[in-house]
């Protein structure tokens, strides 16, 4: 009985965490113990977790195991898409151009800036009067 090499990665975005494991398969997508489309239920957030494998060919090739936290339904499909992509690249080192073309393999690094003492928000301020 020859079991399937399991690759697994770690995709971050904003304040999400998705762990990733991918195995050669039938293309069932797990998340949280969930079909991908039952947990994201949002289209945009589907389409950007399946991105890494449209681009390379591999949408029904392997079966994805993820848990993700943290953060929102975008953030989370960030990650999640980050993590296929990084696990992915460890499955054949020779995807690694086209996914780093498509900006898939860096992290995004934007965070929510912190909110200022003394002001309303991150960015607002009260109104200046001179007199």
């Amino acid at each position: 009985m020859a079991t399937e090499k399991t690759y697994y990665a770690t995709g971050k975005r904003k304040n999400a965490i998705a762990r990733t494991w991918i195995q050669p398969g039938t293309g069932v997508i797990t998340v949280n113990d969930r079909p991908a489309d039952e947990y994201f239920a949002v289209s945009t957030a589907r389409t950007i977790l399946r991105q890494p494998l449209t681009l390379t060919n591999n949408l029904d090739a392997f079966d994805i195991k993820i848990k993700v936290h943290g953060g929102g339904i975008s953030g989370q499909a960030g990650a999640v898409r980050h993590g296929i992509t990084k696990a992915l690249i460890l499955f054949d080192p020779d995807l690694r151009p086209a996914l780093k073309r498509a900006g898939f393999v860096k992290r995004d690094p934007r965070e929510k800036e912190r909110k200022k003492y003394g002001q309303k928000g991150a960015r607002a301020r009260f109104q200046f009067s001179k007199r």
